[in-house]
């Protein structure tokens, strides 16, 4: 049977889809409320898309909804951040063995590039987005029934904390580019084993100094 999508389908996706950068971005902060109206208006929308778009940020963790209230952007604790990267530790270095022979010498060559704009920039924002980039792009080859969407829903739940983290240590650490660029090394010699030793390293390491800034998650 075919199901012809409701005529607010697009509405609601381009909705979320709007949302969604405007969150990740930074445009909204964790616990910054959401109101419908000003996203209706904003799109020329109805309430209907609108409400669809909020639920479908709420599935990827991005929204809480509280019903008969309202909408806010989720906030994680320092507890669940971590939590969220210790499961990036283990996950994310199985989804880049499953791209190691995968990715082309073009795709290698275009994190490499990737790698060297990261360490020449000192615009925070620009960091942020070429980093993003750099890993997500690592791990867009493979196919994958729900590993690559569970990565991305990680990714976009810490992002924030990210950031706010960057913006109190900076970007310009070195440690950061040289696993960057070992990563690179390793897609190139297709080393599954030392890319996934690099990766995890480089989570964790992100996890610990994280720890050390619980200001990041207050207030």
């Amino acid at each position: 049977m075919t199901v012809t999508p409701a005529p607010h389908g697009a509405a609601g996706t381009r909705i979320a889809d709007d949302l969604r950068l405007s969150i990740l971005s930074g445009e909204y902060e964790p616990g910054a409320r959401i109101r419908q109206e000003e996203l209706a208006d904003r799109h020329g929308a109805s309430r209907l898309p609108v409400r669809e778009a909020l639920r479908v940020l709420e599935g990827e963790g991005l929204v809480t909804l509280v019903a008969n209230t309202g909408a806010w952007v989720s906030r994680l604790s320092l507890a669940e951040c971590e939590e969220m990267y210790q499961i990036r530790e283990r996950i994310e270095p199985l989804l880049l063995r499953y791209n190691v022979p995968l990715l082309t010498e073009g795709e290698i060559d275009e994190l490499d590039r990737l790698a060297t704009a990261m360490e020449a920039t000192d615009d925070l924002e620009e960091f942020i987005g070429l980093d993003r980039e750099f890993h997500l792009s690592s791990y867009a080859v493979a196919e994958t029934s729900v590993l690559g969407d569970t990565v991305l829903q990680l990714w976009n739940r810490t992002q924030h904390y990210r950031r706010a983290f960057m913006r109190v240590r900076g970007s310009d650490d070195r440690s950061v580019h040289y696993e960057h660029h070992l990563l690179v090394s390793a897609l190139r010699r297709r080393d599954a084993e030392d890319a996934e030793r690099v990766l995890t390293g480089h989570i964790r390491r992100t996890r610990l100094e994280l720890a050390r800034h619980p200001e990041v998650f207050s207030d």
